[in-house]
């Protein structure tokens, strides 16, 4: 099963990110771009890939162990970026250095339980759109769309494990479908 272990913004600062998204899908060449879609929006602190069933016990207590020992962070969605012009992203304000933090620990726990994970630094950002094969998009005037976004600030107090349901092969404009397996409070 394919896994990822999420944190979900408030519903108070997903309504801010929706109407500075609908600015941005208003843009000309918008159209060009695959948007994450409603219910979509979170912030991945580890993608974990295939998983075999056999792992979760283990897993899921070494994910447990991690969050217990992060306190709650108070955080806000803010400005944008890109990757390339692969993927357009808004930024995270707030205690991203103990965001970070969680993600390492997440991200040791899995290795612990066997899970194999991309060597890579952890960048706090919430995915927007990605551009589409063979329709080369600029996203630079989008991220300029975002320089003055800002949320309203939550505190984030759990995280979840994930698994994605890739939609069926073949269905222009569709979206993985994401099931909550686990959820753990941060700091208990």
């Amino acid at each position: 099963m394919r896994l990822f272990v999420a944190l979900w913004p408030s519903q108070e600062a997903l309504r801010d990110l929706d109407r500075a998204e609908n600015r941005l899908r208003a843009a000309p060449d918008a159209r060009n771009l695959r948007w994450a879609g409603e219910g979509g929006h979170h912030l991945t602190l580890a993608f974990l890939g295939e998983v075999p069933e056999e792992s979760l016990p283990d897993l899921t207590a070494r994910l447990e162990r991690a969050a217990r020992r992060h306190a709650p962070l108070p955080l806000r969605l803010a400005g944008g970026g890109r990757f390339g012009d692969r993927t357009l992203w808004v930024g995270v304000e707030g205690d991203v250095r103990g965001l970070g933090h969680l993600a390492d620990s997440l991200a040791a726990g899995a290795r612990r339980a066997g899970v194999e994970m991309e060597d890579r630094p952890f960048r706090a950002h919430l995915t927007l759109a990605r551009g589409r094969p063979h329709r080369h998009t600029a996203l630079r005037p989008f991220t300029e769309l975002l320089t003055d976004f800002s949320s309203h600030e939550w505190t984030a107090d759990h995280i979840d494990l994930v698994r994605s349901h890739p939609p069926a092969a073949g269905t222009p404009g569709a979206h993985p479908r994401y099931e909550v397996l686990h959820r753990w409070p941060l700091g208990h």
